[in-house]
């Protein structure tokens, strides 16, 4: 029975313009921090966001699960037939959860396309802007889409932890297979490679946990061991 009156899916589309996404973080994300390493791409990069703008069809959905399994032995999860095995940090984070929700995020391929064709022009800097310009988009719409989430949920009660992806925190990417066999209509058009990873390349997967007794944390880079992450590079924002 799903949960009064939360829908049990839903699908989204995101304007880039929407998503609160300026020059000065891109130049961040990029590892310029000061005024006049920033003065040297703002043109470019702002030239890019809103060209980001024109191309990019941003969508993302999820399912809610309330028919889940948590097994502390095996540190594993279960929703309905399938089971995953997220590691023991994701799973001490979602072993609370009361229901669970998968989700996927796509910045779509455009952003990805004006990008290799950049690098193959040999305009590298151009290329490797926009590059970081999806992988900004496709988090703050995660970001975006989490928050819905979690102001759904807050109104009968409930909270929501951060969100969980396979491929970090030691939670296997062949996993991928699993979780997308839980979304079969697949709203976002992401398809999985031979090695599991998501193309479009700038798209994310995952999954929430919901319940009254799990937290959302400000930050969890302190309990993995991951240093190559979006995320840890997020704390210092």
């Amino acid at each position: 029975m799903i949960k009064r009156d939360i829908m049990k899916t839903k699908k989204l589309e995101f304007c880039p313009g929407d998503l609160g996404l300026t020059a000065e973080r891109i130049c961040y994300s990029i590892g310029y921090s000061s005024k006049e390493e920033f003065n040297l791409l703002k043109d470019m990069v702002t030239e890019l966001l809103e060209l980001s703008n024109d191309i990019c069809r941003i969508r993302a959905q999820y399912s809610v699960f309330e028919n889940i399994g948590l097994d502390s032995r095996q540190r594993s999860l279960e929703i309905g037939e399938v089971i995953f095995s997220p590691g023991k940090i994701i799973y001490g984070q979602l072993k609370n959860s009361e229901s669970l929700v998968v989700f996927l995020c796509t910045a779509g391929k455009e952003i990805g396309d004006v990008s290799r064709q950049a690098m193959s022009e040999k305009d590298l800097l151009r290329g490797y802007v926009l590059d970081v310009i999806g992988s900004e988009l496709v988090e703050a719409a995660a970001d975006l889409m989490q928050e819905g989430i979690e102001k759904d949920f807050s109104s009968i009660g409930d909270k929501i932890t951060n969100r969980y992806s396979p491929g970090y925190c030691g939670w296997d990417v062949r996993e991928q297979n699993e979780l997308f066999r839980l979304i079969p209509d697949n709203y976002c058009g992401i398809k999985l490679t031979d090695s599991y990873l998501m193309d479009p390349v700038k798209s994310v997967s995952g999954i929430i946990g919901v319940g009254k007794n799990v937290k959302k944390l400000p930050y969890t880079c302190s309990i993995c061991d991951m240093q190559d992450c979006i995320y840890r590079k997020k704390r210092q924002l």
